[in-house]
């Protein structure tokens, strides 16, 4: 890590918010529980124990590793199924395969991103290389799940893949930070991904000692993960390290400080920022299906089972 970077950040365009800009507060600063998912794989659940009134239109958010496999080690998820969301799913180190039962999906590298729209449904597979379970290897990466308003719910599922030379590259006002944007619009500037919900998702590299304050949209939320290092937030400094989440208040600018001492083994202070504008919808969440009500989760049960989600390919069986 990081995945994509570049020799001379100064010759990239800057970023900065006004002087006049109210700087967002931190209201809460949670870590995050480590679990398993799929057939074994080590996450942290990034967004654990923070209300959903903060998190909308986000739903939830594991890292995945980082983890070092011995050959034979690697792991993905079995085939299961989506509706009524979009899952983003970024790739620092590693290789993942993705499937699903309509015959997309493809293979996502150091730095790809792959933004996968559930919609009304389907069957989904993600799992490493044959290639790279004999040979084992690193593996680390974040998945992302952003809702979508009820009018979005049942359209038809789509990919966008976004390899890591398609995300646009920014600099903080004094070269001291790079940034990823991933999706969204920062002061002008356009992220490839394209969003049915707005929002706002960047990678943020920050040099030892370095700190980077960014205009933020005032109706958007703002959130901060650390995947590695350690920092402060808001102009107030509150701590915060890797596999912790800081949750913004109100303001149309964040700061994001790293420590003048980084750990061995991430010399930088490694952040994923994120916005989004808050949909305020009911919203019900069971398993892989994000709906509105409890009635639309069980027909959902009922169309998976049924096989009206589809069916997994007989080539993968």
């Amino acid at each position: 890590m990081p995945a994509v970077t570049v020799e001379n950040p100064l010759a990239l365009p800057k970023v900065a918010a006004s002087a006049g800009a109210r700087s967002r507060p931190v209201l809460a600063v949670t870590t995050a529980p480590s679990g398993f998912e799929g057939e074994g794989f080590p996450v942290r659940r990034a967004f654990a124990g923070i209300d959903y009134k903060h998190l909308d239109p986000f739903i939830m958010m594991d890292q995945m590793g980082e983890v070092e496999y011995a050959p034979g080690e690697p792991k993905g998820t079995p085939w299961h199924p989506h509706r009524g969301f979009e899952t983003v799913t970024y790739l620092l180190d590693g290789t993942f395969v993705h499937r699903d039962s309509h015959g997309g999906g493809g293979v996502i590298h150091d730095g790809d991103t792959q933004w996968m729209t559930a919609g009304s449904g389907l069957l989904h597979i993600e799992a490493p290389p044959e290639s790279l379970v004999m040979s084992g290897g690193l593996f680390h990466g974040l998945q992302l799940w952003v809702n979508l308003p009820k009018s979005d719910k049942m359209m038809a599922p789509r990919y966008q893949d976004i390899g890591g030379g398609q995300v646009k590259l920014l600099t903080s006002a004094d070269g001291g930070a790079l940034l990823r944007l991933i999706a969204g619009d920062l002061d002008g500037h356009e992220g490839p991904g394209i969003t049915h919900t707005p929002i706002t998702m960047m990678h943020l590299t920050v040099n030892p000692g370095a700190q980077v304050t960014l205009p933020w949209r005032a109706d958007f939320n703002g959130l901060a993960y650390a995947l590695a290092g350690s920092g402060t937030a808001g102009d107030e400094g509150r701590p915060f390290h890797m596999g912790q989440t800081v949750v913004f208040g109100a303001g149309d600018a964040l700061t994001i400080r790293a420590d003048e001492s980084q750990e061995s083994r991430s010399p930088n202070f490694e952040v994923v920022l994120l916005g989004g504008l808050p949909i305020r919808e009911p919203m019900r969440h069971y398993g892989p299906f994000v709906m509105n009500t409890h009635a639309e989760l069980a027909q959902a049960f009922d169309d998976f089972q049924a096989g009206r989600l589809g069916t997994i390919p007989a080539d993968a069986l």
